[in-house]
């Protein structure tokens, strides 16, 4: 599930459900699924599940103030082991939303130095070449005649 935060800066909240909660990166522009398309998200705390349902307003003064919006709903489909892939850093994956659907990674990218202020986890979202989007568009192009 993705929620689009108006906090001090826009940005969308992208959730995975693994092993009782929501992990969630924070996403600084929308989701697009364009292939090869990559958009940078920083890994943020877990959340509790309660949270993918939330929408309305965070009161001024409160953590994360602003107005957050459901902005993709579904469930996603895991490609390998989950647990050990996302340890690794690189967590493969098919989402079946309503806007996003098809075949994405999140892949950890490596700290830029020793510098305190690089201690967040970044990642990017990448949406994949599906497969079967392939097929079908290699299906329905005309055919190719050979030489006369």
């Amino acid at each position: 599930m993705i929620q689009r935060h108006a906090a001090t800066r826009l940005h969308y909240d992208f959730r995975l459900e693994l092993d009782g909660v929501l992990k969630s990166w924070a996403v600084p522009k929308e989701p697009k699924a364009v292939v090869g398309e990559k958009r940078l998200a920083v890994h943020v705390e877990d959340h509790p599940l309660e949270y993918g349902r939330f929408h309305g307003v965070i009161p001024d003064g409160h953590y994360g103030a602003g107005r957050v919006e459901i902005w993709d709903r579904g469930w996603w489909e895991p490609v390998g082991d989950p647990h050990a892939d996302y340890r690794k850093g690189s967590l493969k994956f098919v989402l079946h939303g309503r806007r996003l659907r098809g075949g994405w990674a999140l892949v950890r990218m490596r700290p830029r130095g020793d510098d305190p202020r690089d201690r967040k986890e970044n990642w990017l979202l990448i949406k994949e070449r599906d497969k079967a989007r392939a097929a079908r568009a290699r299906a329905a192009a005309p055919a190719r005649t050979r030489g006369r």
